[in-house]
């Protein structure tokens, strides 16, 4: 039998995490477990997260009409159940506001591959929607391009939702994807990052086909991709507004990878040459003086 005090008692505690994380300030964030074919509990609208008690949690169902509870559901559960619509496998949807994983999402800028290992294995490539108004359909169809290839998904302009087994493991991976992300503007206010080598790469892949973790880059549908240069959800970036201007892109790894063009230089390249016309501008202009 599932113990729905237990859940609950999860629920309030992952709650309690996102908040003392900084994921979800005041009554930011929603989550939810599915319990049964037609019932999935949900925390409730306008309630900080980080002070849920069980009695707080309610029951909807797949339509997203509450079934119980005293206080009225989140408002953006629509997003929850179109998950769980798309995965059966999905128990469990944390969706928050993670800050720098939401700099990604209010950039638009493509979250980089082949840095960090535990990144490449629990993650993977990691998608950025395109942006709608929070609550509606039309903003939980967003995922939908993108649900079955990952297990967590940047919402353009708002945060993050991600999903799993369970509430623990749905949580863990946008915990995974913030400390990423914060490591990543770090390594970029020192200059730089470095791209593994194309053989550490696919060591890495191969572990993680070892231990379980699904990758659409170990699949026969992507085995030429370029596997290190976000081509699994590529195609969504022009439509979503996504483009690369922080980081630069990864050495070409993979049978149909694209050497850079010669002509465009490397970014030292660039800022080199940007900065011997600067100088040779400021010299004119000394001189005419």
């Amino acid at each position: 039998m599932t113990n729905l005090h237990k859940i609950k008692l999860d629920i309030c505690e992952i709650g309690r995490r996102i908040y003392d994380k900084g994921f979800a300030a005041a009554n930011d964030g929603n989550i939810t477990v599915r319990v049964g074919e037609n019932e999935v509990l949900c925390t409730p609208t306008m309630h900080s997260k980080g002070f849920l008690k069980p009695d707080d949690i309610c029951t909807i169902d797949m339509t997203g009409k509450q079934l119980a509870g005293s206080k009225k559901r989140s408002s953006e559960a629509l997003l929850h159940l179109e998950i769980y619509k798309q995965r059966s496998d999905v128990k469990s949807v944390v969706h928050c506001h993670p800050p720098h994983a939401c700099a990604f999402a209010i950039a638009r800028e493509p979250i980089p591959q082949c840095i960090l290992p535990e990144v490449e294995v629990f993650l993977g490539d990691v998608p950025i929607t395109t942006y709608e108004t929070p609550g509606g359909q039309d903003f939980a169809n967003t995922v939908i391009p993108f649900v079955k290839k990952t297990n967590i998904v940047v919402l353009a302009n708002h945060g993050t939702v991600s999903y799993g087994e369970n509430v623990e493991r749905a949580y863990w991976w946008t915990e995974i994807l913030d400390a990423y992300c914060r490591m990543l503007i770090l390594a970029k206010s020192l200059g730089r990052v470095n791209y593994f080598s194309e053989a550490k790469e696919r060591e890495l892949l191969a572990l993680k086909d070892k231990w379980g973790f699904s990758d659409p880059r170990n699949t026969a549908e992507y085995k030429d991709c370029d596997i290190c240069a976000n081509d699994i959800f590529r195609e969504s970036w022009q439509s979503s507004g996504v483009s690369r201007k922080a980081f630069e892109a990864p050495p070409p790894m993979g049978a149909k990878a694209q050497p850079a063009s010669p002509a465009a230089g490397s970014g030292d390249e660039q800022e080199q040459l940007i900065q011997l016309i600067t100088q040779r501008v400021l010299a004119a202009l000394s001189a005419t003086k």
